[in-house]
């Protein structure tokens, strides 16, 4: 069986202006007389690894180091600068609180939004639209506008639809920071069984004690830079001590 995710040589830089302009009459008069200046930010530099189906796979780094780009690229939000990205499988990614909600529908209207951006027929979300809401427990909350949700209620919304619809890779960035600690723990119950059923997990997070529970193994970038991949226990713990040196310096 080949990889379900291939990352061959992705490099993403981001350019960025250099001076701030504060309205779009002084950003188009710049403009027209070629004075804006812009620089070049890499946020990924040539980095290059594949995941195997059912792999519980965590990126680690610190804040800035290229995680959550890397994420978005995996799940087709944007396109590298360079290099090629294959996914071979279906994505429910997880990446930021509410992406894909309208704020001003309801839960129960996004609960069919959402499937429908994740390439599911009402018919299919209809049949999982109890379920979705039951785990969520926001079921006196459902038929309220999202714009009234608390940042920890969209999450529990969003990776209560990420996980039950039929996808064979769930992308999870850093959204169980959110919430109370007893639905954490049942996320990470779900996730459990995620990777139970054979299918395929790609986790970012902070907390390393965490990806060590969830992940067997850790790809660890540092300012685009890919700096390990293997084991999560030895990569995780390579990782903490390079911390402890940043901090000695």
């Amino acid at each position: 069986m080949g990889n379900v995710i291939d990352i061959k040589d992705v490099s993403m830089r981001f350019i960025m202006e250099q001076e701030r302009t504060n309205t779009l009459k002084e950003y188009m008069v710049k403009l027209v007389r070629r004075t804006l200046r812009f620089s070049g930010f890499e946020a990924l530099s040539d980095v290059s690894f594949s995941i195997r189906p059912g792999e519980s796979v965590a990126l680690i780094g610190k804040n800035g180091s290229g995680k959550s780009t890397m994420l978005k690229i995996i799940a087709g939000v944007m396109d590298a600068t360079e290099g090629t990205v294959t996914v071979n499988g279906s994505i429910a990614p997880l990446i930021e609180l509410g992406a894909g909600f309208d704020p001003d529908l309801t839960g129960r209207e996004n609960v069919f939004l959402n499937g429908a951006l994740l390439g599911h027929r009402r018919k299919y979300m209809e049949e999982n639209y109890d379920s979705i809401v039951e785990y969520s427990e926001l079921e006196q909350f459902i038929d309220v506008p999202v714009r009234s949700y608390s940042s920890g209620m969209i999450a529990r919304l969003g990776f209560s639809i990420a996980t039950h619809v039929d996808a064979d890779i769930l992308v999870v960035d850093e959204v169980l920071a959110v919430g109370d600690y007893n639905f954490q723990q049942k996320c990470y119950k779900t996730m459990d069984k995620v990777l139970a059923e054979g299918r395929t997990l790609l986790f970012v997070s902070h907390d390393i004690d965490q990806v060590k529970k969830l992940c067997k193994r850790a790809v660890w970038l540092d300012h685009g830079h890919l700096m390990a991949d293997g084991d999560a226990n030895q990569v995780c713990d390579a990782y903490l001590e390079w911390i402890k040196g940043q901090g000695d310096e």
